[in-house]
């Protein structure tokens, strides 16, 4: 089985404001944005991540060969509960997806 971060370029996630994260992979080439779109499908990607599908946002900007999903943190950014101020782990869950 091939793993996510094997075809990415580059896999990031980061804050997209207090309430939302943003997951970005990047591909070097046509073949491997394809190839990374199958394997990141929305159903999986949102079980992976620990959210529901219907929140999970999908842009596939084809232009650029990136994905990119934006969700609900599953904390407020800052609260005492919040593990990750910045949301740079979140890509790491990603990378790890077989396919």
């Amino acid at each position: 089985m091939t793993k996510l971060s094997e075809i990415a370029f580059k896999i990031r996630s980061k804050n997209a404001g207090p309430f939302w994260l943003t997951i970005d992979i990047f591909c070097a080439s046509r073949k491997d944005f394809e190839r990374v779109c199958q394997l990141a499908r929305s159903t999986r990607v949102a079980q992976v991540l620990g959210t529901d599908e219907a929140q999970l946002k999908r842009y596939e900007i084809a232009d650029l060969n990136v994905l990119k999903f934006s969700l609900p943190r599953p904390q407020i950014q800052g609260t005492r509960f919040d593990r990750d101020m910045h949301g740079a782990s979140f890509a790491v869950l990603l990378a790890d997806l077989e396919g």
